[in-house]
């Protein structure tokens, strides 16, 4: 077997495969389909500082080759995960990621000083796709500035790994990306979900009750990829590619553009088991191509 171990900032991963937040619960909700220990890392779903309902039903809608969701961060608070989830994940062996998300700066900070001091949590993942109530809703990761506001405030608390995931709804990915990681990102992981919207033609009225979700699935492959391959060569921090990746062949041309590692999510829903079938489908193109690390094939790219 090729060695498929990759290092993410001072993560330690036995491969490169992920879940995505919210795609894959606590982990626990997967354990009856796959061996979880045989995944590289685990993003369990965002977690904010407080108690958060979400948004109303209807919430998701299907779309052609995806899936739109607009579940708005539905949790119970970063107190309530130290309390009752943390002590049934923190002995599963690989990494469980807390994915974290808030509406102001000071939010994600103080959530991310808490998962701080949990000894078997080594990374957190932070959302930058959420809206910034004091800058009137604005993303915080649509503009430079937004993004290093919170990277800063959040680095100063947080001293584990420390993964910041972009947002696609952008005009240059890669001066965001350069903002993250001049704000001390260890990491950056895209794309997060895409803008988009359902119509109900015969009710003449929108499908989410949101009116616009996120976009996500097999559609949105070919945006993600270019934008991973945009960023792996415009910072030196590793990348986490993610977005449209429904088998092997995909994860393999993610980190053929860059990707150091990868993260799996509509696909979930799909088969419950493709993250270690994508471990395995990468260990046979490596064997295949003469190839006796993974790391071999991180931006091999021949353009």
């Amino acid at each position: 077997m090729a060695d498929l171990s990759v290092n993410i900032g001072k993560l330690e991963m036995s491969n490169p495969v992920m879940t995505a937040s919210g795609t894959f619960g606590y982990g626990l909700e997967f354990q009856d389909f796959v061996d979880l220990e045989k995944i590289g890392g685990i993003i369990v779903k965002g977690t904010t500082l407080h108690h958060r309902e979400g948004n109303p039903y209807p919430r998701m809608a299907e779309t052609p080759m995806g899936m739109l969701n607009a579940v708005g961060l539905q949790n119970k608070g970063v107190h309530y995960f130290v309390d009752h989830i943390y002590p049934q994940i923190k002995d599963i062996r690989t990494n469980m990621i807390v994915n974290v998300s808030g509406s102001q700066v000071e939010d994600y900070a103080e959530t991310a000083s808490i998962i701080n001091e949990l000894d078997n949590i080594p990374a957190i993942e932070l959302n930058i796709s959420c809206p910034n109530v004091k800058q009137g809703g604005m993303a915080f990761g649509v503009t430079a500035h937004g993004a290093a506001e919170v990277v800063s405030a959040v680095r100063k608390v947080y001293h584990k790994t420390l993964i910041v995931k972009l947002s696609p709804n952008v005009t240059d990915i890669t001066e965001i990306a350069r903002a993250a990681e001049g704000a001390g990102a260890d990491s950056v992981s895209l794309i997060n979900t895409l803008l988009g919207m359902a119509i109900d033609a015969e009710k003449r009225k929108p499908i989410l009750s949101t009116v616009t979700g996120g976009m996500s699935g097999a559609a949105v492959k070919p945006i993600a990829l270019r934008m991973v391959w945009q960023v792996a060569k415009a910072v030196k921090t590793p990348v986490v590619g993610l977005g449209g990746i429904m088998n092997w062949k995909d994860a393999v041309e993610f980190l053929l553009a860059g990707a150091t590692a990868i993260q799996i999510g509509t696909a979930n829903f799909i088969d419950p088991a493709i993250t270690v079938k994508v471990v395995d489908g990468i260990n046979d193109y490596l064997e295949r191509h003469g190839y006796s690390s993974v790391r071999e094939i991180i931006g091999a790219l021949e353009v």
